[in-house]
């Protein structure tokens, strides 16, 4: 498996601390992520070491998603998640030549203040030898997503 890092970057206009909440507490996530998959939500915690589960209705009724650890997190600067498997009719797994094909990789969250503003960093590993369709929906999304949390973190910081 080649591995690509795909890179996507924003500044916002708000605190750190500011853009770490919204990004990463529930209400908030539930919002910006909707970019991606309308119902999208987590269960578990951000905490190092943890297990989470990135839950999403799939289309046929039943609950899809990824399966996650916590890799690193380091509060207002850094989350590294290393995914471990899919979710398939809300059940976890590991085991499935899918699931195989990004266990392993790392979807990284970088948060730094520059100049009064928060630079945000997402860095997503993708197996480069996979169906390019999938390349492209992150290339498409993650921009949209971006500007969604970005709205949402200035607006909270203005208020």
């Amino acid at each position: 498996m080649r591995m690509e890092k795909l890179q996507f970057s924003t500044r916002i206009n708000a605190p750190v601390q500011t853009v770490w909440s919204t990004m990463l507490d529930d209400a908030t996530y539930r919002d910006w992520t909707s970019a991606f998959h309308e119902g999208s939500y987590y269960e578990g915690d951000w905490n190092q070491g943890s297990e989470i589960r990135f839950l999403g209705p799939d289309g046929n009724g039943s609950l899809g998603g990824m399966l996650a650890t916590v890799e690193e997190s380091r509060p207002h600067e850094f989350v590294s998640l290393r995914y471990l498997g899919q979710i398939v009719e809300g059940v976890n797994d590991t085991t499935s030549d899918e699931a195989k094909s990004f266990a392993g990789t790392h979807e990284n969250y970088t948060f730094r203040q520059a100049d009064g503003m928060t630079a945000l960093d997402v860095e997503i590993e993708v197996d480069a030898d996979s169906d390019d369709e999938f390349v492209q929906m992150f290339n498409d999304l993650w921009p949209k997503a971006l500007d969604k949390l970005k709205a949402m973190c200035e607006r909270e910081a203005t208020s």
